[in-house]
């Protein structure tokens, strides 16, 4: 099953789906754990703050209030914004395959629940800026980190009106989730940091395993 090869619009999640950040993220989250006195001893385990929001991450997994939580956002930014942010690399292909999609008249969006700042600094170290018409991302303050509204925010703001159109593509079950609430079609990949049932049951229209299916996907399979 392909996708409609009509589709010109793009959205695309950055942490998991065109870089790995899992070192410098794990990173982070581990220096702000330990101004809570928490001990990470496998930051392995810290991957599935990968993709989140981090507020909601810091609840869940650390069991912290809302308000400790916006302390531990703070602290984790100590280190993402000098360090971090770069621990980082782009899955191989994927220059090669954004650079397709554009040559084909695609309209490429990032649309990630990152804050937009970190993710156009990050888009611009790796060389990737110019394949995007536009980067959505959340407010430092916290408000829009749902991606949904992410992507409700990237659709308005690059004035698509067609939502059979549009298309997100991304790692975990809040892109697809995302997706569904903006009213747009998702393709789950399996070589970020969600897993197959994950994607599937969160409803992804399609999947993609690795970064060559999904170049084709996109392409229509031409």
């Amino acid at each position: 099953m392909t996708v409609k090869p009509d589709r010109r619009y793009l959205l695309f999640d950055l942490d998991g789906t065109l870089t790995d950040p899992s070192v410098g993220i794990t990173n982070s989250v581990a220096y702000a754990a330990a101004r809570f006195s928490i001990t990470v001893d496998d930051k392995t385990r810290l991957n599935k703050f990968i993709g989140p929001p981090l507020v909601e991450s810091f609840e869940r997994y650390f069991r912290l209030t809302k308000a400790e939580a916006q302390k531990a956002i703070a602290y984790y930014r100590e280190y993402f914004v000098e360090t971090g942010i770069f621990e980082n690399f782009v899955y191989p292909g994927i220059p090669h395959m954004l650079e397709e999609l554009k040559s084909d008249g695609r309209t490429l969006i990032v649309a990630t629940s990152k804050p937009t700042v970190f993710a156009v600094r990050i888009l611009r170290h790796f060389n990737l800026d110019g394949y995007f018409t536009f980067t959505a991302g959340s407010e430092p303050d916290g408000r829009r980190t749902d991606k949904s509204e992410v992507i409700a925010h990237a659709l308005n703001e690059c004035a698509i009106r067609g939502l059979s159109d549009a298309i997100m593509t991304g790692d975990r079950e809040h892109d697809i989730k995302g997706a569904k609430t903006a009213g747009i079609a998702s393709v789950g990949v399996l070589y970020g940091f969600g897993d197959r049932e994950e994607l599937t049951t969160a409803g992804a229209d399609f999947i993609a395993e690795d970064i060559h299916m999904l170049k084709n996907l996109l392409l229509g399979d031409r």
